[in-house]
């Protein structure tokens, strides 16, 4: 019977399997002739020393275990909540223990045990990672959603901006495509076309609030400052026209006709960095607005019709 029990408290460590004592198991005080070490509830009984051993198992699964290590790698709040769980369920188990409570101390570190394995489960890479992947898009989703909405205000302050209209749709279309992806299980595909959409969205804005009254409405502090936004629009631009080239590779013809557009906004971005390394943030900022508007004749040429 020793054995049997022995076996089956060596399963419900490894295994995670049911707790024992609620089956209507009633305990008796200890036989006064059984060898010391043995306590009988029922007809099972739960030998000393192996309880020791299970404590030094548990022990390990749930401080020094590749599943405790994972789960603090990992660092996912419900993983962490239930290993937070299982330690207490364990430091029970060593109270009951000390008290001779061993029925107890059995049945809290199955507990313990079963609870780890579920923390371990929590914190899988993959899970975790596919976790992370839907939270991303969703969050770039709100962001380009803000952006459209916010595109078509500043179109409307300027009426007589051409491509305004064209670029807004182009938005809307990709959001469409982006939605219809992820739907469909296709987290990478998703997260690209929502990302060419957050670009063209941003580089539309940041066209049509560039070198006119609109820029200077936003009550820059200082031509530092000034300098700075500029720098951002030229960056948000350089980031659309290398993602538009790299869909477009198979298209040779395309990389020549921007080739003298991306040159030419190169050369006026370093001479923009230069004049601002001297303290020249004014001559910097109109250097910067003309780079820009090279990449949006690049962009254009790519096939995406942004303000500018």
């Amino acid at each position: 019977m020793i054995i049997h029990v022995r076996i089956v408290l060596v399963l419900l460590v490894l295994g995670g399997g049911a707790i024992l004592g609620r089956q209507g198991l009633a305990q008796s005080p200890p036989d006064p002739g059984s060898r010391t070490g043995m306590l009988r509830v029922a007809d099972v009984e739960v030998d000393r020393v192996q309880l020791e051993r299970r404590l030094e198992s548990v022990g390990i699964l749930v401080d020094r275990s590749s599943g405790a290590k994972q789960i603090e790698s990992v660092g996912e709040p419900r993983a962490l909540e239930r290993r937070a769980k299982a330690r207490d369920l364990y430091r029970q188990a060593q109270e009951a223990f000390r008290a001779n409570d061993l029925m107890r101390a059995s049945r809290l570190l199955t507990e313990s045990s079963v609870t780890m394995f579920e923390a371990v489960r929590l914190a899988a890479p993959e899970k975790v990672a596919a976790e992370k992947t839907q939270n991303d898009f969703n969050a770039r989703m709100d962001s380009v959603k803000a952006l459209l909405a916010a595109q078509k205000r500043v179109a409307a302050e300027k009426s007589n901006v051409k491509g305004a209209a064209e670029a807004a749709n182009t938005v809307e279309t990709l959001i469409a495509e982006a939605t219809q992806l992820n739907a469909a299980g296709k987290p990478s595909e998703a997260r690209q076309t929502i990302d060419r959409a957050y670009l063209i969205a941003k580089a539309s804005i940041a066209s049509m609030r560039g070198g006119d009254t609109l820029v200077r409405s936003l009550n820059f502090t200082s031509k530092d400052e000034e300098y700075r936004y500029e720098l951002d629009r030229n960056d948000t631009h350089q980031m659309l026209i290398k993602i538009l080239l790299a869909e477009k590779r198979d298209q040779p013809e395309m990389d020549r006709m921007v080739k003298g557009f991306l040159e030419k906004a190169g050369q006026l971005r370093g001479h923009a960095e230069a004049s601002a390394a001297r303290g020249d943030f004014g001559g910097g900022i109109k250097l910067l607005e003309e780079s820009t508007a090279e990449l949006v004749k690049a962009i254009r040429n790519a096939g995406i019709y942004i303000p500018g």
